[in-house]
């Protein structure tokens, strides 16, 4: 399942130099969904930083870009 691989340890390294401290990951298994809290991640916030992120869309872009192998019996 991709629980199993979007581990904080690999979201953490794809995104090493923009978040610089911990990940942690949250399971939201009634909505069969994952959430992510990159702290220390554009200067504090999009609330607190010149940095403007709307509500982490860009970080949510990025992370739709990651890479990951899908087994073939999720294919099924």
């Amino acid at each position: 399942m991709l629980r199993d691989v979007l581990t904080i340890e690999r979201v953490s390294k794809h995104f090493t130099g923009i978040c610089l401290g911990p990940v942690e990951r949250f399971e939201l298994p009634n909505l069969w969904a994952l959430n992510f809290i990159l702290h220390d991640t554009l200067g504090g916030g999009g609330t607190v930083s010149l940095k403007l992120d709307a509500q982490g869309k860009t970080i949510a872009t990025a992370m739709l870009l990651m890479e990951v192998e899908v087994p073939d019996a999720l294919f099924d």
